[in-house]
């Protein structure tokens, strides 16, 4: 069957997301119950995955009232702090099989601890110190820098699941897996930080990515169009360039960040692709032509300057045609920009 019409597994009605039906089930467990009722008044009665994000970030701060940057951040984790302990409790007394989308929240929250990992210093993007690849602590400081973009990516996909109503379920879907893999991604990266003797947060970092976030909060075109598929999509050129230093380093530590990074840029090509999916459809909805009104969005939101060389291979695997990479390689992003450079430009810079 398919998994939305998959049965409960308390009181075996068609339930479709478990995370919606916990909030309904009249024969749920003593301790998940107990759980429901301690949220009930919190969270109601959602109908998506959309709007069970959206009830539980919304009660921390409105939309319209957050702040910009890691103010934004800030807040999101802590709704996810609370996101995360209502489905472990429904996982730990759910047997399998359970619904897709439960054993998805389950594989990104297990990844982190019951309250926030330390966070790092924010500083400005032209204060955060780089250091050469050449030593350990430089090293290090690479691989922070590369764990702290996976951890905003990690917010900025449910960012977008949870700012932006009205899309189809599968946007929801898609942005939720998004999530899901890059926690993967910081998980993996962090056991080699910390097998390299330091954790998430001993740097310093920068909020560059959620600048491009605040600044399309109310334009979802805007978003698709200027956090994954310019963004994000920097990290497909950036990251060969970055392996390829690492490479001539040549010690142990230096080759499983190779061997890391890998698996993320396979990964991260279908992350850009989606973006590359969600951006053309809504422009197809509004009657958009996707390359000219991309043009108009990076002058209107001032995006960050691309610089080549491009992973012209990688960001054909995306989904970028032929006509956006010609425009990248032309006069692309040429434009003065008061943005920071995007965080994996940052990265390569500190390691060439």
């Amino acid at each position: 069957q398919p998994w939305e019409h998959h049965p409960c597994v308390w009181c075996q009605a068609p339930c479709g997301l478990q995370g919606k039906h916990l909030l309904q089930c009249p024969a749920l467990p003593g301790p998940v119950a107990a759980e429901r009722e301690r949220v009930r008044a919190l969270l109601g009665f959602r109908t998506s995955i959309h709007d069970l994000a959206s009830t539980v970030l919304d009660c921390l701060v409105p939309k319209k009232e957050s702040a910009a940057g890691s103010s934004n951040a800030d807040f999101i984790r802590q709704g996810l702090l609370l996101f995360r302990k209502i489905h472990r409790a429904v996982v730990a007394a759910s047997p399998p099989p359970r619904c897709p989308e439960d054993d998805l929240l389950h594989g990104l929250f297990q990844l982190f601890p019951s309250e926030d990992p330390a966070l790092p210093q924010l500083v400005p993007p032209g204060e955060v110190p780089t250091r050469s690849p050449f030593t350990p602590q430089g090293r290090a400081a690479l691989l922070h820098a590369i764990c702290h973009i996976e951890f905003n990516a990690i917010n900025l996909a449910l960012d977008a699941v949870w700012r932006f109503d009205g899309m189809p379920e599968d946007f929801y879907r898609d942005w939720m897996r998004v999530a899901h893999e890059e926690s993967q991604h910081f998980g993996q990266l962090h056991q080699l930080l910390q097998a390299m003797g330091y954790r998430y947060g001993d740097f310093d970092a920068h909020d560059g990515l959620w600048e491009m976030c605040d600044k399309t909060q109310d334009d979802i075109t805007a978003r698709m169009a200027l956090v994954p598929r310019t963004l994000e999509a920097r990290g497909l050129d950036a990251t060969p360039l970055i392996q390829a230093r690492l490479r001539k380093v040549g010690t142990p530590d230096a080759l499983r960040i190779v061997e890391g990074l890998d698996v993320i840029l396979r990964e991260e090509i279908g992350h850009v692709a989606i973006g590359n999916h969600w951006y053309r459809w809504l422009c197809d909805r509004q009657g958009l032509e996707p390359v000219a009104h991309y043009k108009r969005l990076v002058q209107r939101h001032r995006a960050p300057r691309l610089r080549p060389p491009f992973n012209t291979e990688a960001r054909e695997a995306a989904g970028f045609s032929a006509e956006e990479i010609a425009y990248l390689a032309g006069d692309g992003l040429s434009e003065p920009s008061t943005s920071p450079l995007s965080p994996l430009d940052g990265a390569a810079r500190a390691v060439s």
